[in-house]
């Protein structure tokens, strides 16, 4: 990731927080399962990107300096033809003007609505005296009312992932609550390592959540990515 050119023109920008479209692309290339999202930089491309990729879609003000997008109106879900795309990206642009006038705004990514299923989340970080460590929770109140989570240092293999699974109070509900389907547990297992893994080889990321991952039947899906690198330290 370091020899990246982006990641250099990132630095060179002083950046070192990573849009949601610049996080997927590169999570998505190392064969982390993302929904499709692209990045559209008019309404009229806006439009011409949903039909492309079919109703229902999300609609997300693309800006390196808005962080919360839903906080700041940045986001627009379930949109289901032209004229809702169109307002939607009225309504963006009129809410992201208004409450950040200074941000730079790239336009606005769309992505296919992905269909329900048990949300789960993802993130890795740097804790100062073990280095690199991974979680993994149930989405939602679970994260954050409930603190239901588990931890483990990094490196892990396939073994450590399906533990942090396993140990969580939620286990069950993705095992197939009251009749519900139970989730594709290799599947959410391979996210894990991979994330794992990809925290091994890119020392340079200091954050990275995956927020929610939407666990199926079979398979998953990352619908939302956060990436943030280390700042780079003055040579003097």
């Amino acid at each position: 990731m370091g020899n990246a050119p982006f990641i250099k023109k990132l630095r060179k920008d002083g950046r070192s927080i990573l849009t949601e479209f610049e996080s997927k692309n590169f999570l998505r290339q190392k064969g982390i399962p993302i929904v499709e999202t692209r990045l559209a930089r008019t309404q009229k491309e806006a439009v011409l990107l949903s039909q492309k990729i079919g109703f229902p879609v999300v609609l997300k003000i693309a800006s390196p300096d808005i962080v919360h997008k839903s906080d700041s109106g940045g986001v627009k879900l379930g949109l289901k033809s032209v004229s809702e795309i169109r307002m939607a990206y009225r309504e963006i642009m009129d809410a992201i003007k208004k409450q950040n006038p200074c941000a730079v705004i790239e336009g606005v990514t769309v992505q296919k609505m992905a269909k329900s299923g048990i949300e789960v989340i993802v993130g890795a970080s740097k804790d100062p005296q073990f280095g690199p460590v991974l979680m993994f929770g149930l989405g939602g109140v679970f994260v954050e009312v409930l603190k239901d989570v588990s931890f483990r240092i990094i490196p892990i293999n396939r073994k450590d992932a399906r533990e942090m699974i396993e140990e969580i109070k939620g286990y069950p509900l993705l095992q197939g609550y009251r009749g519900k389907k139970p989730a594709d547990l290799p599947a959410l297992i391979e996210i894990l390592f991979k994330i794992s893994r990809l925290m091994e080889e890119n020392p340079e990321i200091k954050e990275l959540d995956l927020n929610p991952v939407i666990a199926y039947e079979k398979g998953a899906l990352a619908v939302d990515a956060r990436i943030i690198l280390e700042k780079e330290e003055p040579l003097f």
